[in-house]
């Protein structure tokens, strides 16, 4: 029975030709940038998973492995979630500023399997763009600061104020859809349980 490769090693003999190894890389991560997009950008999510591809195999040999493939793969998505918004917007997106909401998408409701998580799912539609990314990028990815600072190309004191402002800003947006204390709680508590991160970390700022 084969042993299976690691996202270096098959990224390195991606660099040398072998495409297998490059579709190999491809499927594993598939479903990574879809559930990425699919939150974002309405019924355009596969043709930005394709458009990733296309760039990170396009910049297969400038990864330095610094940071997980992971992480690299997402930092490329990000860069085309913008381009994408920026070409809808034909100006800059402030991605600090404008939230998925404000930019008109209708992200699929393939998360929204109760009314909770409907809640949820419409809060983090109402945050900044960036904060959502934060977000999404720890509690469902799993990623850490590192990562998260490669994603984002930030320094990692940088990434974690980020995550700071970003759990602050879904507490508050939590707060206007779900005055009810006892279901906030709930919903905090959801949303850290879909990557199992305390939920004291997402309830206080530190």
């Amino acid at each position: 029975m084969r042993a299976v490769e690691t996202d270096a090693v098959l990224l390195e003999r991606w660099r040398t030709g072998c495409r297998e190894a490059g579709s190999v890389l491809i499927e594993r991560y598939f479903a990574v940038l879809h559930r990425f997009f699919r939150s974002k950008v309405n019924g355009e999510s596969g043709d930005l998973v394709q458009q990733t591809f296309l760039a990170c195999m396009e910049a297969r040999n400038r990864y330095d492995g610094q940071s997980s493939f992971k992480a690299y793969v997402l930092g490329i998505a990000r860069n085309q979630l913008f381009t994408h918004y920026g070409r809808q917007r034909r100006h800059p997106l402030a991605a600090e500023a404008s939230s998925v909401r404000d930019l008109a998408t209708s992200p699929s409701g393939a998360l929204a399997r109760h009314q909770d998580e409907q809640l949820l799912s419409d809060a983090l539609r109402r945050v900044p763009l960036e904060a959502q990314l934060v977000l999404e990028l720890t509690f469902w990815e799993g990623l850490d600061g590192n990562e998260l600072a490669r994603v984002l190309d930030v320094p990692l004191n940088t990434a974690y104020s980020r995550l700071r402002r970003a759990k602050s800003a879904l507490r508050a947006v939590l707060a206007t859809l779900s005055p009810d204390r006892v279901q906030l709680e709930q919903l905090l508590e959801r949303a850290c349980s879909l990557n199992d991160v305390p939920v004291a970390a997402l309830a206080h700022d530190r």
